[in-house]
């Protein structure tokens, strides 16, 4: 057998794989090369099939992690089809090194065609190195706002299953040009800040002692347990309310809160909100919001406003004694 498939590929001027000796010679060639192309793809499909089958699990036990397990299972069927492809021109009579030119023209023709899908698959190979995130790992976009779960990872595109149950497909190359955040990749809780401003007349211990509470309430927030490392510091796993800034409408207070999954941050913060304001309607404190207050002296002129309602117009009084109605 060794030897038939070795007189196959034996070099012939026309470059023709020739007739095996068992075939009658009344077979067409036409008939001979289709039936032999279908047997090199079934044979491809098969070997393709039974190597990722044989394979996959100690490739996947050796590397670790799952996007480079499936790109090595997909470099194992690329090779085989590539083998095939070979084969193929083979049998049909196309010799390598006379197509060889003509690819390369090809090449250099939509070379600049295929430079995008080139940049993203050098992308593709550095965040496989890199490592900045992994299949089942929740992240976000930063410029667009946008969370979800890595779903594949492969050469050319990132694929995320967002949160809001849509899928979203990113080039690889525009992958590695934006900040992206991981909130599942060592540790799966997350620290989320809530900020209250608070007028100066409240009381302000007990403004921190009921934001404090109310993030307790919250199912999904940590309210206790061992203090949270987060690189070489550590910080308590309980809700914490620390006074921020004396602004000028108020009093900033920071509400900081641990929660043990990510993909619910928005509702778990809506709840932790709508508990504040709750407690405030029954507490000495209060909401802070901007005030204008408006200071008249000798340098603002006069106002004379008719409150009998006799006139129409209020009569403004300047500096130097005179004054111009203005109609509202």
């Amino acid at each position: 057998m060794t030897d038939t498939i070795a007189q196959w590929f034996a070099d012939r001027e026309d470059g023709v794989v020739p007739r095996p000796e068992f075939i009658p010679s009344s077979v067409p060639d036409g008939a001979l090369e289709l039936t032999a192309s279908l047997v090199v793809l079934i044979l491809a499909w098969l070997t393709a099939r039974l190597l990722v089958q044989l394979s996959s699990r100690r490739i996947a036990r050796h590397l670790e992690r799952p996007s480079l397990t499936r790109v090595t299972l997909g470099g194992i069927k690329v090779s085989v089809y590539v083998f095939a492809l070979l084969v193929l021109l083979r049998i049909n009579g196309l010799d390598l090194g006379s197509i060889a030119l003509s690819v390369t023209v090809f090449s250099a023709v939509v070379g600049v065609i295929l430079a995008p899908i080139v940049g993203s698959v050098i992308s593709g190979i550095f965040l496989l190195a890199d490592q900045p995130y992994e299949i089942g790992d929740m992240i976000e976009l930063t410029d667009e706002e946008t969370r979800g779960f890595v779903d594949d990872i492969t050469l050319r595109y990132t694929k995320i299953y967002t949160v809001d149950n849509t899928f979203l497909i990113v080039p690889n190359g525009k992958m590695r040009d934006r900040d992206v955040i991981n909130y599942s990749a060592d540790d799966t809780r997350v620290r989320l800040t809530v900020e209250v401003l608070i007028t100066y007349e409240s009381d302000l211990s007990r403004a921190r002692e009921v934001l404090e509470q109310s993030a307790r309430t919250v199912d999904g927030v940590l309210t206790g347990g061992p203090r949270i490392r987060v690189g070489e510091a550590r910080y308590t796993a309980a809700p914490e309310c620390l006074v921020g800034e004396f602004a000028d409408d108020g009093i900033l207070l920071r509400l900081r809160y641990w929660m043990q999954e990510p993909y619910r941050m928005s509702s778990i913060t809506s709840n932790i909100r709508a508990n504040i304001r709750e407690a405030f309607k029954e507490e000495p404190c209060e909401f802070a919001y901007p005030h204008s207050h408006l200071v008249f002296d000798e340098t603002s002129g006069n106002l004379q406003v008719d409150v009998d309602g006799g006139g129409d117009t209020p009569d403004l009084y300047q500096d130097d004694g005179q004054y111009s109605q203005h109609r509202q």
